[in-house]
């Protein structure tokens, strides 16, 4: 779903093999994926990460019965379109939620293009 609705799209990860392998990077860089990676031995590069993967249990996968992997995938991804990117106030994005900042970006961003491109007299 992120190779196609997201642009641009980083992948940060530890150095997991699973991350690391050529088949794995190869994929990302076909799909002009990013790749970040934590340093060695440094656990603070994945922070967002980790504070990530804490919001969406409790949040979400420890409030709910899940009866297959389908039905499963279907419930995190509306957690996960409806409101953490649509509702879910972020304290990093002050206080927007991700789909509004990420408007307001891109409108701040087509303004001052377009301010640039104006020709004047």
């Amino acid at each position: 779903m992120a190779l196609t609705e997201r642009r641009p799209l980083v992948h940060h990860s530890d150095r997991g093999v699973q991350y690391a392998s050529g088949e794995y990077t190869a994929l990302l860089k076909e799909n002009g994926v990013a790749i970040s990676m934590s340093r060695k031995g440094n656990p603070y590069d994945n922070a967002q990460a980790e504070s990530f993967m804490k919001t969406l249990k409790y949040e979400q996968v420890y409030l709910s019965e899940y009866e297959n992997l389908a039905d499963a995938r279907a419930q995190i991804g509306h957690f996960l379109e409806a409101v953490y990117n649509r509702k879910r106030l972020h304290s990093s994005l002050g206080y927007l939620p991700p789909a509004e900042f990420e408007d307001q970006l891109e409108k701040a961003w087509t303004e001052t293009r377009d301010k640039s491109q104006t020709i004047t007299p």
